[in-house]
């Protein structure tokens, strides 16, 4: 947690680490918890095609696009905590990555840049 009550990345990693250890008995392997991001993943999918794609809902069919995006940093913090890779350093890094790589790279993409679409 941050000092304003936010949630920080660190902070996160922590509160899933506890609850996995405590609540949860001890992390599933590597391999399971890939197989869980990339079922969350689908999960989300379904909802982007049903709610803002062209595919329509079923009958008494649940969309919580947020409960849905929860489960999968949940899951990618718990691959991040048992890999050993701290969450707030790998995204600054990644941030930084972007900012090198891709300073001119979407600007200058027409298909961005085009306002009919």
């Amino acid at each position: 947690m941050s000092n304003n009550g936010e949630l920080t990345v660190s902070g996160f990693q922590k509160i899933v680490d506890e609850w996995i250890t405590t609540i949860g008995v001890r992390y599933f392997s590597p391999l399971t918890n890939m197989a869980i991001l990339a079922e969350e993943t689908g999960e989300i999918a379904r909802i982007m095609a049903r709610k803002y794609g062209d595919q329509s809902t079923k009958e008494n069919e649940v969309l919580d696009l947020a409960d849905e995006l929860a489960d999968l940093l949940w899951v990618a913090a718990a691959i991040a905590n048992q890999t050993g890779i701290d969450l707030n350093e790998a995204i600054m890094n990644n941030i930084s990555k972007k900012n090198i790589r891709d300073i001119e790279r979407h600007r200058n993409n027409p298909k961005l840049t085009d306002q009919s679409l």
